[in-house]
């Protein structure tokens, strides 16, 4: 009696995954959970074709991973032509210069970046060398309202001398 329960409602129970991974989708738009609600759509077909329940499972589980492996990277980069690669936020700050404008103490201090902000900032954890106002940085990471920076280390002068020939 239970596999015959199991075998006669088993629609409601592929209309409500699909449902609930339709509405998954919406929220994370991955189209992960879109592979996932075609899948469980094509175990509905196969049991309201007369399917026994673990054929209808087979079927959603195949599916879905056949939709995940060949469909969605070609959607994604089909979604994705055209967006504009440069970086935003905060991830456009990773890279930029800046100056000491708080000596760090105990390894914080404060920094003003190219861009005129004046930005709270830690050193790096393979940092060593004790920054002081003036000192040239550079951004490494974010971590919150916190810019993580290391020092720039300035080139050396080349001085030559005027009475030195060369040959």
């Amino acid at each position: 009696m239970p596999a015959d329960v199991l075998t006669s409602w088993a629609w409601v129970f592929w209309l409500a995954l699909i449902l609930v991974f339709l509405i998954i989708e919406v929220l994370s738009l991955s189209f992960v959970f879109l592979m996932l609600a075609v899948g469980s759509l094509g175990g509905l077909v196969a049991g309201l074709l007369g399917a026994p329940w673990w054929v209808e499972l087979i079927v959603a589980a195949v599916l879905s991973l056949l939709l995940l492996f060949f469909v969605r990277p070609p959607l994604l980069r089909l979604t994705h032509r055209g967006a504009d690669p440069a970086r935003s936020n905060v991830d456009r700050l990773i890279g930029t210069a800046g100056t000491v404008v708080k000596a760090f103490d105990e390894g914080a201090g404060q920094v003003k970046l190219s861009n005129g902000e004046t930005w709270t900032a830690k050193l790096a954890r393979h940092a060593t060398i004790p920054l002081i106002e003036g000192d040239p940085v550079q951004v490494e990471s974010i971590e919150g309202a916190t810019a993580i920076v290391s020092a720039v280390t300035k080139p050396e002068p080349t001085h030559s001398d005027p009475t030195e020939k060369s040959h």
